[in-house]
């Protein structure tokens, strides 16, 4: 069996975190921090190492653990030389450790009562990871889920344990106030950043270089792993939840919008889709994706992919040849976004009047939300957006060009003309 030097494997920063035995063990980390990874590789070895342990690795979204828990996981045990002790299943999702039937339980937060009833055969379930804890929308669900699990009778040298990460994109959030403003006995909190990530490459580092020089309030949280700060943010009606966008009340109130940004090598194309209810001002933003170096034929591919290829899409009107080699490319019902002078504060106003709720896997949105923000000079804030990852922002103001308010006729008494009652219209509605 090949020797693993498990020091070089795993890299610096995180030696007390790796050794942490606390009750609660919370991680923020900004991007390519490691802490994943790191959390991957630590269980792993955890489990081969105390026979009675059982993980349960939770995620607000069920389906969001294949590409990134279960897949983290696996990679840190063919990481470790150790694929031949451990059998992977998708139906159910679990992990197995062959040698002594110890399990990897993969779960969703959307039904926490249903969590509460999973078991192990053998040993105690007393280990959870919480992966993307920020997804977690209130701390009566954590404390209704952490009363249920970890469970069992434990005994030395077995711990009870959960562990939290996730990216702190907002100071407002439950995750700071419960473990990091009020930090118990039995907690113990830790801060990474790409820092400490010796394998990053010097591409990867120039990533953050480039954001720390032209947008540092993104910088300070996806580069430094520090708290989203609301000061001067221009949306803060907004909030990560679960939600299923074809099961929304009412529908006739709820209108589909796509809007499309163009980027390349410097900057990502961004695409977001949302259901907006112009009644009650709210915005579901439901899917998206961002990524740099896309040719128009990637993006008509890519949007033929999620299924989005019949919609109405605004897009960049900036980019009339990328419009038109879409539409070549049988995007056909692509639309130029409105440009000109006011535009954009019009469509920031708008959007303001909204609550917007994100759906966990749209990821880039809560990112960019958390940093958007107004400019600063000597004076202050000013009346303009500071420049930088604003991308999806960019193309939430296209889509809902398509969105116009509705609003209820007046009265009939506040319609009279010349003493005579005028026929009621239907001037409201969509307009």
């Amino acid at each position: 069996m090949e020797t693993v030097d498990l020091a070089q494997l795993v890299g610096g920063g995180y030696s007390e975190y790796w050794r942490c035995t606390s009750r609660y063990r919370v991680l923020k980390g900004g991007k390519a921090s490691k802490k994943s990874t790191t959390t991957a590789l630590n269980f792993i070895i955890r489990l081969m190492q105390y026979p009675d342990a059982n993980l349960l690795v939770i995620r607000q979204v069920m389906d969001t653990h294949r590409t990134s828990t279960f897949a983290q996981l696996r990679w840190a045990i063919a990481r470790l030389g150790v694929e031949h002790l451990w059998k992977a299943t998708t139906s159910p999702m679990e992990l197995t450790y062959l040698p002594t039937g110890q399990k990897i339980l993969f779960r969703g937060f959307d039904n926490v009562y249903k969590i509460a009833s999973t078991t192990v055969e053998h040993g105690v379930l007393c280990w959870v990871w919480v992966e993307e804890a920020f997804e977690i929308p209130s701390e009566e669900e954590f404390d209704t889920f952490d009363l249920s699990v970890p469970r069992g009778e434990v005994k030395p040298p077995l711990f009870k344990q959960t562990t939290l990460t996730f990216n702190p994109w907002s100071d407002r959030h439950w995750l700071k106030k419960r473990f990091f403003d009020r930090p118990s006995d039995n907690v113990e909190t830790f801060s990474t950043n790409y820092r400490c990530n010796e394998f990053l490459d010097e591409s990867d580092k120039a990533v953050f270089e480039r954001m720390r020089r032209d947008n540092p309030r993104r910088y300070a949280v996806a580069g430094l792993g520090e708290w989203g700060i609301a000061e001067g943010l221009i949306y803060d009606r907004w909030s990560v939840e679960e939600f299923d966008v074809d099961a929304l009340p009412d529908a006739w109130k709820y209108r589909r919008v796509y809007g499309l940004d163009y980027g390349y090598t410097n900057d990502p194309t961004a695409f977001i889709a949302a259901a907006a209810d112009p009644v009650g001002r709210v915005l579901y933003i439901f899917d998206e994706f961002e990524q740099r170096g896309m040719l128009n034929s990637d993006i008509a591919a890519k949007l033929r992919e999620m299924g989005y290829d019949g919609e109405r899409i605004r897009a960049d009107s900036a980019e009339p040849k990328s419009n038109d080699e879409l539409r070549r490319q049988g995007i056909t019902r692509i639309f130029p976004a409105a440009k000109g002078g006011g535009s954009l504060l019009h469509g920031i106003a708008r959007l303001q009047e909204y609550r917007m709720i994100v759906h966990p896997r749209c990821v880039h949105t809560a990112a960019e939300l958390s940093a958007y923000a107004w400019d600063r000079d000597e004076g202050g804030i000013v009346n303009r957006p500071r420049g930088g990852n604003d991308h999806l922002m960019d193309a939430l103001r296209y889509a809902m060009e398509d969105v116009t308010h509705f609003r209820p006729a007046p009265p009939r008494r506040e319609r009279m003309s010349e003493g005579r009652l005028l026929a009621q219209d239907m001037s409201g509605g969509w307009n």
